[in-house]
């Protein structure tokens, strides 16, 4: 044995005798023990937790996304029923808790109705009045858009309303709101009498034969609902402005019978303005 070997044997020796001694493995065994490998992933309950809300997440994925396409087929029209939750789930393979999840979206947006009992079910029904509604009421709680901004974009939607009301004249909506006129000739307190309001602008939108003017008045109006009815409330001269309010929905009724789009449109700007100032700043 040469020199070399010798000296290579002995250090190889005290690095076994130092690993025995310390309890601690040689170099050569301790990167080949599987134990003392890192390892990129935890196990335990906390990865199991993980997965299982990485899949129901991609399970609410793919079925919002499911959804969202038949209907943009044309596969799910307005009035369709929805398969029952355990048949879609097993068509798109995912769990019948994500198919749920995906169905309480829709019906916050306005688009899904679920009813309970024989022969009910889940349907599509749009309403999506109501869902913009909620969205701008969220916004206005949270200072993303402003009264002074609902207050001007109803302006320039409802002159727009008016003037196609007194283009295409609609006889249904039209008769409707002259019965709704009538009923707040006689309604004193405010909030019955902002449920006319309400019903009545949307009259004159349909009137115009347009649906989107219709659902957006309806949902501007729902938006602002909260602050107008405590403003009116709070209103020493309320019944002076209900006077005036009146009077000017004669106004714009009588313009649109006419088929005068421009006075229509006038007295409904007219109208807005003015009772956004008496209820913003209480002018009495």
């Amino acid at each position: 044995m040469t020199h070399a070997e010798r000296d290579h044997d002995s250090t190889r020796s005290a690095a076994e005798e130092d690993g025995s001694q310390t309890g601690r493995p040689a170099s050569g065994e301790e990167a080949a023990d599987p134990r003392n490998r890192a390892t990129d992933f935890k196990e335990g309950p906390e990865t199991e937790q993980e997965g299982d809300r990485i899949r129901a997440s991609r399970g609410f994925d793919v079925a919002l996304s499911h959804i969202d396409s038949q209907i943009l087929a044309g596969v799910y029209a307005n009035g369709t029923r929805l398969p029952a939750e355990r048949d879609l789930a097993a068509e798109l393979g995912v769990s019948r808790g994500a198919v749920r999840e995906a169905i309480r979206v829709l019906q916050a947006q306005g688009i899904l109705v679920s009813g309970t009992g024989r022969g009910n079910g889940t349907r599509v029904q749009a309403r999506p009045s109501n869902a913009i509604g909620r969205i701008l009421r969220l916004q206005l709680a949270l200072d993303v858009v402003s009264f002074a901004d609902l207050t001007e974009t109803r302006v320039a939607l409802e002159r727009a309303a008016c003037a196609a009301a007194a283009r295409r004249r609609e006889p249904e909506p039209l008769a409707r709101a002259a019965e709704l006129l009538e009923q707040m000739r006689h309604v004193e307190s405010p909030d019955p009498f902002n449920e006319l309001d309400t019903a009545f602008h949307v009259a004159l939108a349909e009137a115009g034969d347009n649906t989107l003017m219709s659902n957006l008045t309806v949902a501007i109006r729902k938006s602002v609902e909260t602050p107008i009815s405590s403003a009116e409330h709070a209103l020493t001269s309320w019944p002076a402005l209900r006077e005036m309010l009146v009077s000017q929905h004669d106004e714009m009724l009588k313009a649109i019978a006419a088929g005068d789009g421009e006075r229509a449109a006038q007295v409904s700007e007219e109208h807005i303005r003015v009772a956004y100032q008496k209820l913003l700043y209480g002018m009495n």
